[in-house]
């Protein structure tokens, strides 16, 4: 968490002369559907003090920065307006190696750098279905093979193949396999620095990644 005074420190003080900053950062915190409040509480800030950042009338400082960078899913170029260079647009299947977390296996389906991540993460059965998951952003997941238990906050719903889901990631919700084969899905969310075993092993309620 950065303390909310953190700018007026050294070496970490403000970023001088930072036009740009106020807009992007309101803009960004916009796009990844977060209130002022939210936002503010997940980067350790008082919402007054990021009004004062979103308007120009303070300068953050690099940490804070980094803090916000991560909660809105993008990078610190990306907050200081610098245009990003251009990426590939296809990601082939012979690129997309294993890697698991938490019991899970996943493969990246999308490029590195964007403002949503897509894998294809397979779930086993009894693999992490007790946690539950709270963060900022959207998910979106799309069942290819088995079948899924999905719980958003008091409500269970089960899912085929072919079902899909979109939510709000500030919902609790926790992703359970319901066959011994355990289940495969799509899934697309917009917290692009989260790292994926994050998503995988899943904070606890009440906490921000």
């Amino acid at each position: 968490m950065i303390p909310p005074e953190a700018d007026n420190e050294s070496p970490s003080g403000p970023v001088a002369d930072l036009p740009e900053v106020a807009p992007q950062l309101r803009g960004l915190r916009r796009r990844a559907s977060l209130t002022l409040e939210a936002a503010a509480r997940a980067a350790g800030l008082s919402p007054a003090h990021l009004s004062r950042l979103e308007t120009g009338q303070r300068q953050p400082s690099l940490p804070m920065l980094l803090a916000l960078a991560r909660i809105y899913g993008t990078t610190v170029s990306e907050l200081l307006g610098e245009t990003a260079a251009e990426r590939d647009a296809i990601v082939r299947a012979a690129d997309m190696e294993p890697t698991a977390a938490g019991g899970w296996t996943y493969w990246q389906a999308g490029a590195s750098g964007r403002g949503m991540q897509a894998l294809r993460v397979h779930v086993p059965y009894g693999s992490q279905g007790d946690v539950v998951r709270v963060h900022p952003g959207e998910e979106w997941l799309h069942v290819l093979r088995g079948r899924l238990r999905l719980s958003l906050g008091d409500t269970t719903h089960r899912l085929g193949p072919g079902d899909s889901a979109h939510f709000d990631s500030l919902t609790p919700h926790r992703i359970a396999a319901q066959d011994p084969d355990g289940v495969e899905l799509l899934f697309v969310h917009t917290l692009l620095q989260s790292p994926t075993a994050t998503l995988c092993l899943g904070p606890t309620p009440g906490d921000m990644p």
